[in-house]
């Protein structure tokens, strides 16, 4: 059976990784995959991660398995710092979580039960969006869509295509959002046009699912939830895949959860059974480390205060390569302006070079991104900001 099989595609990410794996020249520089990297180059693990570790390991009794659902605790934390813990949806009780193997896993199961359990047959993703949005969603057997998002010419949000389009759309159809640091752009809606596609949404009667997987990367974790926050105030239904991997670290741990809110709380119990039912035939119970670690922080305010102050040196050093590699690029001459990229979000950027550009950075300089242009910020260091800048400029001559 399994000589006549075809070989896959190479994953524009993973294959980029590889390449860079594979290269043996030592001032290469990855700025590909979305990992935050510290001054050195390295993915640390944060202090309040590893006292946190310290605190399990010295309590645990047990490794039997978890709920279908996951951790208790967990879920509820998570509900909280998503919402907020006064938001009126939680004081209703019309949302319901699961623990999952990380943001993927979160929108594997959303798209699973959307396409089984709802009318929706249409997924709508931004243009451009994560490279595994599509994969996700039409391996579960809905059809995806984009609706328009970048203005490439400006370098902004293209807010009023984006309007445009989904106010064309109905009860068919979901909307991915990206719930802040939108990938791989870094461009956001402000809050007064989160309030206009909350409005768009209740009017047209679509259904939101926000993929948040960078809450705390872009102001802070309160702001970057207004968006989502002001949704569920708005709408009676929505779905919200969060991942801890980037804002705890906590990339190989694969901790993230799928959080559902109905428009009462009954409709949210018999929802949850069918997702419940969707993952006991995927993988049956999620992994639990990484859930005790993310409830334990959340739960104890010193840990949780370290947490934040962590959090927010990862965001203000990426924030001052932004700063940096405009400057580098100004003072080195590279024509253009590219102010845009000090506006933008969180980990990514639309650096705007182009796809021969991005190959002579590859071949000629040892430095890898992704052929669209974006550029993972959070890869650039004081080591090898000069080197990269020197070599933007060499192709961009």
């Amino acid at each position: 059976m399994f000589e006549k099989i075809e070989l896959a595609p190479a994953d524009p990410i993973l294959g980029l990784n590889e390449a860079f794996r594979n290269d043996d020249r030592p001032t290469k520089v990855n700025l590909g995959v979305g990992v935050y990297k510290d001054n050195d180059g390295r993915t640390p693990v944060l202090n309040c991660v590893k006292q946190a570790e310290a605190r399990i390991l010295a309590s645990q009794t047990s490794k039997g398995y978890l709920a279908i659902d996951g951790h208790p605790e967990y879920r509820a934390m998570v509900q909280s710092l998503l919402l907020g813990a006064s938001h009126p949806v939680l004081a209703e009780q019309r949302s319901r979580a699961v623990q999952a193997p990380g943001g993927t896993g979160a929108l594997r199961i959303a798209a699973d039960f959307v396409a089984s359990q709802t009318p929706v047959k249409r997924v709508w993703i931004s243009d451009p969006s994560w490279a595994n949005h599509r994969q996700i969603f039409e391996t579960a057997g809905l059809e995806v869509h984009t609706y328009r998002y970048y203005d490439a010419a400006n370098k902004t949000l293209n807010f009023d295509g984006m309007l445009a389009d989904l106010d064309a759309l109905g009860p068919q159809d979901m909307v991915v959002l990206h719930g802040c640091c939108h990938n791989p752009t870094g461009v956001d809606p402000d809050l007064a046009q989160w309030q206009t596609l909350a409005a768009c949404a209740k009017q047209q009667g679509w259904l939101p699912l926000f993929d948040f997987a960078y809450q705390g990367f872009a102001v802070g974790v309160e702001e970057d939830a207004a968006g989502l926050r002001h949704f569920a105030e708005t709408v009676s239904e929505l779905l919200v895949a969060n991942s801890f991997s980037k804002n705890f670290g906590l990339y190989n741990e694969r901790i993230g959860a799928l959080t559902l809110i109905a428009a009462n709380g009954e409709a949210a119990d018999k929802a949850l059974s069918q997702i419940k039912r969707v993952v006991r035939a995927n993988y049956s119970n999620p992994p639990s480390h990484g859930a005790e670690v993310v409830a334990t922080i959340l739960a104890d305010a010193e840990l949780r205060a370290l947490w934040l102050d962590e959090l927010a040196q990862m965001r203000e050093r990426i924030q001052g390569m932004r700063s940096a590699l405009v400057e580098g690029l100004s003072s080195a001459g590279v024509a253009g302006d590219f102010g845009f990229i000090q506006r933008q979000n969180g980990m990514f950027s639309f650096s705007g070079l182009n796809g021969e550009q991005v190959a002579k950075l590859k071949q000629d300089h040892g430095i890898y991104i992704v052929g669209s242009g974006r550029i993972n910020v959070a890869g650039l260091t004081g080591h090898n900001l000069d080197a990269v800048i020197a070599a933007i400029k060499a192709v961009s001559e």
